[in-house]
C-alpha cells in the first residue's frame, strides 16, 4: 500500500477575497492516482437541500485555491453548487516533490481525482458534475475531460493554448525549427 503525505492545513480563513456569509467552507484532501495528496477548499450552499450539481475548479498556473480558483468556487456555490477549489499536486499545500513544477499528466489527473473526491460525496448528484480551468489549468481541464465521462460540463477561462505557445511562440512567432529545438534545449536544461 502506497503511504501518503499527512498535510498541515491552514484552517484561519487566509484567501485574496472576502468570505461569503451565503456558503459554508471546510478544507477537504483526496488523493489522485499517482498517490499525492491533494489540498482543497470545499464551499457548500448554507440552503442546500437534495443532491447538488458540483464543480471542481483549479489555476491559473502556478496559483493557489487561495486565490482567483477560490473565488471561482464560492461565488459558484452561492448559485447553488457544491465546489471544491484545489491546489494542484507540487502546489500550495497540497503534496507532491520537487514543489513548485508541473506535469501535464498528473494535473490532468489531479482534476480526474478531484472528480473522484466530488463523485464520492453523499451531497453531489453524481450525474452534474463540472469543472472550470483557469488559464494555465484550462489546458488540463480539457484535457481531463477528453479522457473522463464523468465530467459533464467544462470551462477553461484561458486567453491562450498555453502547449501552442511553449511549442511555436506568442502567435507562432517561433514557428521554425531552430527556434523549437532552442526552446526544448531551453526546458531541458538543469537550474
Amino acid at each position: 500500500m502506497m503511504k501518503t503525505a499527512e498535510l498541515v492545513l491552514t484552517q484561519e480563513w487566509d484567501k485574496t477575497f472576502p468570505k461569503s456569509d451565503k456558503v459554508d467552507h471546510s478544507k477537504v484532501t483526496f488523493i489522485n492516482r499517482y498517490g499525492i495528496t491533494l489540498a482543497a477548499d470545499m464551499y457548500v450552499p448554507q440552503d442546500a437541500k437534495g443532491k447538488l450539481p458540483a464543480i471542481a475548479v483549479s489555476g491559473p498556473f502556478g496559483a493557489v485555491k487561495e486565490q482567483s480558483s477560490g473565488l471561482y468556487a464560492q461565488a459558484m456555490a452561492e448559485r447553488g453548487f457544491l465546489t471544491i477549489a484545489f491546489d494542484p499536486s507540487f502546489t500550495g499545500e497540497s503534496g507532491g516533490e520537487p514543489r513548485y513544477m508541473a506535469s501535464p499528466d498528473i494535473n490532468t489527473e489531479d482534476f480526474m481525482a478531484a472528480v473522484d473526491f466530488l463523485s464520492l460525496n453523499d451531497k453531489v448528484d453524481t450525474d452534474r458534475i463540472g469543472i472550470i480551468g483557469i488559464c494555465g489549468w484550462g489546458g488540463m481541464a480539457i484535457n481531463a475531460t477528453a479522457l473522463d465521462t464523468r465530467i459533464k460540463a467544462t470551462v477553461a477561462s484561458t486567453m491562450y493554448d498555453m502547449t501552442r505557445v511553449a511549442t511555436k511562440g506568442y502567435f507562432d512567432s517561433e514557428d521554425r525549427e531552430e527556434a523549437r529545438y532552442n526552446a526544448r534545449k531551453a526546458f531541458s536544461t538543469a537550474y
